[in-house]
């Protein structure tokens, strides 16, 4: 039985960016639309097709969620041509759909790539996460701290006061407490409404964004995206599982996990060297927004290496009818 090619990021990381870049070409046309489903569906749709072009022998570990849930790129599917190296895919078509249906900043479309077993392979539950950009001392702040405590060991590490720093969180009922304990700090805080992947992003460019640090619980999917993102960005982060209820934790053992209560770090959710690309959609801190004018559509696209630390920004720009 032959041996599958070894996983080369940088001969693939350009088919990377492309499949991102068809996922949020296709969903152009319904920025502002309102209809959720059809934008999400039109990046799901175009992102399968340029991934089963790669040559690969890919698995979706996460993805649009379990297969009896979701017709196209559900956890476990294969993509691929079948020839290429085994590699494990991280992806969300559109993150931010409700975002791109409302013309709402920082709606992107978001794909990580790592050999085979490289990432963690997170239920569809929520989790617990907390991040902050490159610079600091080790486990600086750390998920057993309370908020409060979080904002202060991070404005000691930085030497400043505790007002000069900007703590990003998703707007959630779950999150008020939360959101009051960072308020009494003299924290600042950046609300947002859908996209804790860019969230945790903005954490790695704070001097650009302006956020230090993001806290919350939203998707455990999301938090694997993010943890890829951090690993060729910089920065640290952690996250811990969040269960609601039996079909969670069932979901949970589904997938191998046996502790629920484990704190992961970024490298324990993304173990080995990954590329990660993600293309802007309405636009924001990270990416402009693609841009169309009469015949032709613009967009931009950041593509990352953890092995070498390399980050592009690629500008694609075509005629309307050629870019498939």
């Amino acid at each position: 039985m032959s041996q599958k090619p070894e996983f080369h990021d940088r001969m693939l990381s350009l088919g990377l960016a492309r499949v991102a870049e068809q996922a949020a070409i296709a969903s152009a046309a319904l920025i502002g639309n309102g209809d959720e489903k059809a934008a999400d569906q039109a990046a799901v749709n175009a992102m399968r097709e340029q991934l089963n072009l790669l040559d690969i022998a890919g698995v979706v570990v996460i993805g649009e969620g379990e297969r009896d849930e979701a017709p196209m790129l559900y956890i476990g599917e294969e993509v691929g041509t079948g020839e290429g190296p085994g590699v494990d895919i991280a992806l969300d078509p559109l993150e931010g759909t409700t975002l791109t249906a409302k013309d709402m900043p920082n709606a992107l479309t978001v794909i990580a790539m790592g050999p085979r077993g490289s990432m963690l392979h997170a239920p569809d539950t929520y989790m617990d996460k907390l991040a902050i950009g490159p610079g600091y001392p080790e486990n600086v702040v750390s998920l057993d701290m309370s908020p409060a405590e979080r904002v202060a060991a991070l404005a000691k590490a930085k030497n400043c006061e505790m007002s000069d720093i900007t703590v990003c969180i998703l707007e959630r009922p779950r999150h008020e407490d939360m959101i009051a304990e960072v308020r009494g700090t003299g924290a600042s805080i950046r609300l947002i409404t859908d996209g804790d992947v860019a969230g945790v992003m903005h954490c790695a460019e704070a001097e650009e964004t302006g956020i230090d640090m993001y806290m919350g619980r939203g998707g455990a999917p999301e938090g694997v995206l993010a943890a890829a993102a951090l690993k060729c960005m910089g920065g640290q982060m952690w996250g811990r599982l969040h269960f609601r209820n039996d079909d969670e934790r069932a979901r949970a053992a589904k997938t191998g996990i046996t502790d629920l209560d484990r704190v992961y770090s970024r490298d324990e959710m993304v173990t080995q060297d990954v590329i990660f690309a993600a293309t802007g959609v309405t636009g924001g801190s990270l990416l402009p927004r693609i841009k169309r004018t009469p015949g032709w559509i613009e967009t931009e696209t950041l593509l990352m290496r953890s092995k070498s630390g390399s980050v592009r920004r690629m500008t694609y720009r075509a005629p309307v009818d050629q870019t498939s």
